[in-house]
C-alpha cells in the first residue's frame, strides 16, 4: 500500500453509482491501495435510489423484475477480479424488514409491502427506491476507515483537467458552485437523462402552446404533472410499451379507482376522476405479458448454439476486419435457441417429456436454411401450434376489422390469451418459457455486439432497428397483472385501444388533437390532450444534461462510431467508451486516464444498458462496475505540474480549463 491519497469523484448516485461505490470500497477492504481514500458522490437526487427509483413517488409504479431477481451485491457467479462480497437481494432485504417491524424505523407503506411481498412479487418502484437507499447506508457503515464517502446533494455541470495536462489532476464543477479541482478519478454513472425535444416534438409542443392543448414530451411518468388533466377529459396516449402502463396507473389506480375480482373476472370500479384514454402504436398492441416467474432468483437458460466460443470466434472475426451481419451471424443462432426451447416445453406440456432432449437435440441440429417441417411432422406437432415469428409480432396478421368496437373484440380475446399463457409460466409455459429465452440471452448478445462488434449499418438496422424494438415487445413486457387490469378498464369504458397504424394531426381550426386509425375504421378521436409514452432516447447529441453538453461541447467526449461496409461508418448517440474499463474517449477519440463512464449513456456503445443487476447471472453491469473500480485504485498519483513550467502540447486541454 502506498502512503498516497486519492480521491475519486462518482458522478450519478442511482443503482450503477452505487455499484462502483460498493466495488471501491470491497477493494480497499480486501487489499488497500492508498492510505486515504475520499469518495465525492455527485447527484441531486437521494443517493443510493437516484432519480428514477426515488423513495418519494407514487406505489402504483412497479418495476419489472421480481424480487428475488434484483440486488446490487456480487456473488459466487461473478466473473470478476475483485472481491466477492455477497450482500440481500431485495427480496431478502424484505423479509429482514418484515422482523423487524415497526423497530426499524421504516413508514407504513414500506413496512406493508415488505410483509406481502413474495419472491416472485413485482416490488414498487419506491420500495425498490427504499432498497437502494440502504444499501447505499450500508456501504457507507461498512466502509474501511481510511476510505471517507462525502455526498454532494448537487448536479456536475462542468469538468476539465485541471492544468491542462490529462494525467494531472481532473476538476469537477457542481451546480451549486463547489469546485473538486483535485480528483485523481471522474467516473460518470449516470442513467436515464433529460433530452432536447426532437424537431417533430418541439414543434408539436409549440402548437399545443399555441392552441392551448396539452402535450407531455417523453419523459419519466413520475415526473410528468398530470394535475391539469380533467376527469372525462380525452386523453390520447402514444405508446403502449412500459410507458404506458405507467400512465395507466396513475390515471386510474392513482385517482383513486380500485378493481377487484367479481364472478371470476377483474372489474374496474371508477373514482369518476378518470379521464377518457385513448392509447395506440405503430403495432396497435401492447408488449407481451411477462411469464410468472417459475425460475427463482437465479435461474436462467444457457445456450447451446450462442455459446462462449462462438461469441469469442465472432468477436475475433470483427476484430479482424471481417464484418460480421446481426441477421446472418446472430438472428438464426437465437431464433433457433427460442424456437427449440418452444417445442421442447410444448412436449412437456403434452405430458410427452420422454420425447423432449431428442426433439430439442435433433431441431438444434438444423442445417441453416433447413425447414424443420418433416422434423415437427414426425414428433406430431400439428401446423397451428407451430412457432411463426411473423404472428408473434404482427397479431392480428392481415385480419380486416369492421369498426372499432370489432377491433376491441378482438383485442380483449387476444390479451385475456396472453394472460392465460403468462399464468402457465416461464418454464412450464411453452410460448412464455420460450420469450424468456430473449431475456436470459442478452447477456451473450452483448458480448457480441458491445464495443462495435457489428458492422455498422447492421447494428444501426439489424440491431437498433428491427430487434431491440422485437425483444422489448416480446420479452420485457409488464406483469400479467398490468394486462388483466387493461382489459379491465377497456371493458368499464375508461381505456380504448385505437388500433394499429394510428396517425395524430394537429386541427388549429377546432384547436384539438385528431387520432384516426390506417387499419381500424372509426370516427375520428378529438382529444385535447397527448402524451408521448415513451422515455427520451439515450443519444448524447440531444442532451439536456449540463455535464454531458458541456464535455460534448468542448470536445472532451463524443459520439461512439461503428466502422461500416464500404468505407462508412454509423454514428450512434452513445458516449464513446473505450472496452473495460470503460475509459472516456474524447471527439479524437483518445483514451483519457482518469476518466470513465458507464451506462445508459453508453447505449449503443454496449446494449441494453438500462437492464438492473441480476444476482446468480454474472451480471453484465457488476463486471463494468468492478473493472472500473479496480482501474481506479491502480491509478498512480496525479500528476502535479509546476505553474509556468506545464507544456502546451497537442493533448493541452486550454479550453477545458475550470477557473
Amino acid at each position: 500500500m502506498s502512503s498516497s491519497r486519492l480521491q475519486v469523484a462518482i458522478v450519478g448516485a442511482g443503482p450503477r453509482g452505487l455499484s462502483v461505490l460498493e466495488r471501491l470500497c470491497a477493494g480497499e477492504r480486501k487489499r488497500p491501495t492508498h492510505t486515504d481514500v475520499t469518495v465525492h458522490v455527485v447527484d441531486p437526487s437521494p443517493a443510493g435510489a437516484g432519480a428514477v427509483w426515488r423513495a418519494q413517488q407514487s406505489r402504483h409504479l412497479l418495476t419489472n423484475t421480481v424480487a428475488s431477481q434484483i440486488t446490487v451485491y456480487t456473488d459466487d457467479s461473478s466473473q470478476i477480479e475483485g472481491p466477492i462480497e455477497p450482500g440481500p437481494s431485495l427480496y431478502e432485504w424484505a423479509q429482514g424488514l418484515s422482523l423487524l417491524g415497526q423497530f426499524g424505523g421504516y413508514d407504513n407503506d414500506t413496512l406493508e409491502e415488505a410483509e406481502r411481498l413474495g419472491p416472485d412479487s413485482y416490488p414498487s418502484r419506491a420500495f425498490y427506491g427504499r432498497y437502494l437507499h440502504d444499501a447505499f447506508k450500508r456501504v457507507v457503515a461498512r466502509a474501511p476507515k481510511h476510505v471517507t464517502v462525502t455526498v454532494h446533494s448537487s448536479r456536475a455541470v462542468a469538468m476539465a483537467d485541471t492544468h491542462g495536462v490529462p494525467g494531472g489532476p481532473q476538476g469537477l464543477r457542481l451546480e451549486d458552485g463547489t469546485r473538486l479541482n483535485q480528483l485523481d478519478a471522474i467516473i460518470l454513472a449516470q442513467g436515464h437523462l433529460p433530452a432536447r425535444l426532437t424537431p417533430r416534438e418541439a414543434r408539436t409542443a409549440s402548437l399545443a402552446r399555441i392552441h392551448y392543448l396539452t402535450y407531455i414530451t417523453p419523459c419519466n411518468p413520475a415526473d410528468a404533472d398530470l394535475s391539469s388533466i380533467a376527469p372525462g377529459q380525452n386523453v390520447l396516449i402514444r405508446g403502449l410499451g412500459l410507458n404506458f402502463f405507467d400512465h395507466m396507473a396513475l390515471f386510474t389506480l392513482g385517482r383513486g379507482g380500485s378493481f377487484a375480482e367479481e364472478d371470476g373476472k377483474l372489474v374496474y370500479h371508477p373514482s369518476g376522476r378518470e379521464p377518457k384514454l385513448y392509447a395506440f402504436s405503430r403495432r396497435g398492441v401492447p408488449y407481451h405479458a411477462r411469464g410468472e416467474n417459475e425460475k427463482g432468483a437465479y435461474g436462467r437458460y444457457y445456450p447451446k448454439l450462442l455459446t462462449g466460443q462462438y461469441i469469442e470466434d465472432l468477436r475475433k472475426r470483427s476484430e479482424d476486419g471481417e464484418r460480421v451481419n446481426f441477421t446472418a451471424d446472430l438472428w438464426p443462432y437465437i431464433s433457433r435457441e427460442v424456437e427449440s426451447v418452444y417445442y421442447g416445453t410444448l412436449l412437456s406440456a403434452k405430458g410427452r417429456d420422454a420425447d423432449r432432449e431428442a426433439l430439442v437435440s435433433a431441431y438444434l441440429a438444423l442445417e441453416e436454411g433447413e425447414s424443420p417441417d418433416a422434423l415437427l411432422d414426425s414428433y406430431g406437432i400439428d401446423s397451428g401450434e407451430r412457432w411463426d415469428w411473423e404472428k408473434l409480432s404482427r397479431p392480428y396478421g392481415k385480419r380486416k376489422f369492421a369498426d372499432r368496437e370489432d377491433f376491441q373484440e378482438w383485442l380483449v380475446g387476444y390479451l385475456r390469451q396472453d394472460v392465460v399463457e403468462a399464468r402457465s409460466g416461464n418454464v412450464s409455459g411453452p410460448l412464455k418459457a420460450a420469450l424468456d429465452v430473449l431475456r436470459d440471452l442478452r447477456n451473450e448478445i452483448r458480448l457480441a455486439v458491445d464495443h462495435g462488434g457489428l458492422e455498422g449499418n447492421s447494428h444501426r438496422d439489424d440491431l437498433e432497428g428491427w430487434y431491440t424494438p422485437l425483444n422489448a415487445f416480446l420479452s420485457i413486457g409488464p406483469p400479467a397483472a398490468r394486462i388483466e387490469q387493461m382489459v379491465a378498464l377497456i371493458e368499464a369504458g375508461v381505456l380504448e385501444i385505437t388500433g394499429p397504424g394510428t396517425q395524430v394531426r394537429l386541427d388549429t381550426l377546432n384547436q384539438v388533437f385528431v387520432a384516426d386509425s390506417t387499419a381500424v375504421p372509426g370516427k375520428p378521436i378529438r382529444a385535447t390532450a397527448l402524451i408521448e409514452a415513451r422515455l427520451p432516447e439515450p443519444d448524447i447529441r440531444r442532451t439536456d444534461d449540463p455535464l454531458l453538453s458541456h464535455l460534448i461541447n468542448t470536445e472532451q467526449a463524443g459520439p461512439f462510431r461503428i466502422d461500416g461496409s464500404c468505407g462508412t461508418s454509423y454514428e450512434t448517440g452513445g458516449l464513446a467508451v473505450t472496452e473495460r474499463p470503460n475509459r472516456l474517449l474524447d471527439a479524437r477519440g483518445r483514451a483519457h486516464p482518469r476518466r470513465f463512464a458507464y451506462g445508459v449513456p453508453t447505449e449503443s456503445v454496449h446494449w441494453v444498458t438500462a437492464a438492473g443487476i441480476r444476482p446468480g447471472v454474472d451480471s453484465v453491469t457488476l463486471g463494468d462496475s468492478d473493472a472500473i473500480a479496480r482501474a481506479v485504485l491502480g491509478l498512480p498519483p496525479a500528476a502535479q505540474v509546476p505553474a509556468g513550467v506545464r507544456p502546451v502540447t497537442d493533448d493541452t486541454d486550454l479550453t477545458g480549463v475550470i477557473v
